[in-house]
Order: C-alpha cells, then sequence, then structure tokens
C-alpha cells in the first residue's frame, strides 16, 4: 500500500492513495490552516469506522442477513499532552434490516473489533475500545 501527501500551502494538504483517490486535509485556522478539509486524526478515527463497517457488512452478508442500511457512530477521547494518542473510542453500530439476528450482529461486530478489522486492533494499542449496536426494522 503507498501514499502521497503533497503540502499545498499553510496547513492543507492533499493526500493521494494509492489507489487513485485524493482528500483534502487541514488543520483549524488558529494552527494556521483554513479548515478546508479533514484533519488528519479525523481521517484516522474515519478509517477506523470504515475498516469495521466493510468487515461487519461482509460477515452479515455471508450469515445471509438482509442488512438494508448500516450506521458507525464514532465517539472518541485523545490523550491531552503530546502525543494526543486516542485513549477511548466507542464504536456505535446502527443496523437496519429484515428479520435481523441480534446474536449475528453481535458477532459480527466482536470478530471484527477482534480479528479482522486492522484499523481498530492498531489503535486499541493505545485506545479502549468498546461497542455496542441496535437494530432497527426496515
Amino acid at each position: 500500500m503507498k501514499a502521497r501527501i503533497k503540502w499545498i500551502e499553510a496547513a492543507t494538504m492533499l493526500g493521494e492513495s494509492g489507489s487513485g483517490h485524493s482528500v483534502v486535509m487541514d488543520g483549524p485556522p488558529d494552527l494556521g490552516g483554513r479548515n478546508l478539509g479533514l484533519r488528519p486524526m479525523e481521517m484516522l478515527l474515519i478509517g477506523m469506522g470504515g475498516c469495521t463497517q466493510f468487515d461487519v457488512l461482509l460477515i452479515l452478508r455471508k450469515a445471509r442477513q438482509a442488512v438494508t442500511d448500516c450506521v458507525v457512530e464514532l465517539d472518541a477521547e485523545r490523550a491531552e499532552t503530546d502525543p494526543k494518542v486516542f485513549t477511548r473510542i466507542h464504536a456505535h453500530f446502527i443496523v437496519t434490516g429484515r428479520d435481523l439476528d441480534a446474536s449475528r450482529v453481535e458477532q459480527a461486530i466482536l470478530l471484527s473489533a477482534e480479528k479482522y478489522c486492522s484499523a481498530s486492533i492498531m489503535l486499541g494499542a493505545t485506545a479502549t475500545i468498546s461497542h455496542d449496536f441496535e437494530i432497527c426494522a426496515g
């Protein structure tokens, strides 16, 4: 896997992935940024959410669960001193579908957290990561 980060100006950067996609990152105005994009640490948290959601949906599809929507809401805290690593991350899954089996949803989330989601497992080296879920009919 490869990536390239190009400095644009002040605290604005363009991140380019090896798969050919780009994203603008920027810092807050009080640190010289213009608030034109995500903060790098926000990208890291979003990456974890996308990684775990991808796993959960794949596992639920294989379990023949009729998922129609899935949202992961993340709430995180960072250390107050440098390096300001994540110290706590909570992932709340809102899974919508027809006749979903709660035990299958729970199992999918645990498998992602403990075995498959490399982002969660890496961030778990510094952060306490917790999960919960709710199921909505739909």
